[in-house]
């Protein structure tokens, strides 16, 4: 089954789908996919701006697997064409062979040694945190019960993971010059120092907080910009900071949080530029209740389940539309995003055959 795996992963490395600039058609890769499901009544969709998905049923499925096949940009970092598939004795090396074409491919190969129930949904718009494709996959009357979603995971099926936040925030000031008695006080940067220092003190608060082994409120101030030079008040200050919140957290009261941090005379915007719930979505009982309904089904399909994880993926997103989600998938995160990115071949392997196994039925 490996040699397989590895046809098809060299087919879809080969797709150009670096997101940005996502100039991905519902040709190219998903004409590669349609060619590769007979059997399967296929139907591609473009949503716009290069997000296209491609749902692929065969029979009368309740569970449905995702994967998205949009990758990072590739760096110069490359030691060779990140769009050539390398295979060494113990791994296999290109752009999205980790994250996350080693899965389609996987999928793709044990589609057609079976002969069950399956469905599958392909996407282009997961690295933009701009979930088009899942939104209307969601909003449509699409039948299934639980969903598996392709992520590096080792191949294990993971639980829970944090939600995400991104916020975007505008601090003003009043420009004079810089030795004025009151330079300390009227600075748009020193306002937004003040509360990067609030909000830090406010981190170490919550590392108390636990969820299915996760501990504590991840947090990040990205960039800090304003400013003229050195002896002018800084009239204006921009920050973007983001957090990743535990199934646990109420995202709404930490935004006040954050958001209370500024003096109010000082703040001119706050703007919160993309949300991802957390793993399972709910409040903190629907939440451990959805993780137990997750753990029961990969407990059924014979799936070690694995630790809950720091990293967002789209598994929420169907959490939160009331299915049961959890993420599995071969690779390993830390090799994703990465120059000269690899998934291990042992760990295709093992995909591929559960994922032959769960659909069962196999043909001769």
């Amino acid at each position: 089954m490996l040699t397989d795996v590895l046809h098809h992963l060299e087919k879809l490395v080969s797709f150009d789908t670096r997101n940005p600039p996502r100039a991905i058609t519902t040709g190219g890769i998903f004409d590669y996919i349609r060619a590769q499901l007979p059997g399967f009544h296929v139907e591609v969709t473009d949503h716009g701006a290069g997000a296209v998905s491609l749902h692929a049923v065969r029979g009368g499925p309740t569970r449905l697997f995702n994967v998205h096949l949009d990758t990072v940009p590739s760096s110069p970092h490359w030691s060779a064409d990140p769009h050539v598939l390398r295979v060494t004795d113990d791994r296999a090396i290109g752009l999205g062979a980790c994250d996350i074409k080693g899965a389609a491919a996987g999928l793709i190969a044990a589609a057609n040694v079976t002969a069950g129930d399956a469905a599958f949904l392909f996407t282009s718009d997961e690295e933009a945190n701009d979930p088009r494709c899942i939104d209307a996959f969601l909003a449509r009357d699409h039948g299934f019960r639980d969903v598996i979603v392709a992520e590096p995971t080792n191949c294990e099926a993971v639980l829970a993971h944090r939600g995400i936040s991104a916020v975007r925030m505008q601090f003003r000031g009043k420009a004079g010059h810089a030795s004025g008695e009151g330079a300390v006080d009227a600075s748009a940067l020193h306002h937004a120092v003040r509360w990067g220092g609030r909000a830090l003190e406010f981190i170490g608060m919550e590392s108390h907080r636990r969820f299915g082994g996760l501990t504590g409120l991840r947090f990040n101030i990205g960039r800090i910009e304003g400013g003229i030079k050195a002896n002018v008040i800084a009239p204006e200050a921009e920050v973007r900071f983001g957090f990743r919140p535990l199934p646990s957290h109420d995202v709404n009261q930490l935004h006040a949080a954050f958001k209370g941090f500024a003096a109010p005379d000082a703040l001119e915007a706050y703007e919160e530029t993309f949300r991802g719930p957390s793993l399972p979505a709910g409040d903190t009982a629907t939440a451990e209740e959805r993780r137990l309904a997750a753990r029961d089904i990969a407990d059924e399909l014979h799936l070690p389940i694995g630790n809950a994880v720091d990293f967002w993926t789209e598994a929420s997103l169907f959490s939160q539309a009331g299915l049961t989600a959890f993420v599995y998938g071969p690779g390993d995160i830390a090799q994703a995003h990465t120059a000269d990115e690899f998934v291990m071949l042992e760990q295709l392997q093992r995909y591929a055959e559960s994922i032959t196994r769960i659909l069962g039925n196999q043909t001769s």
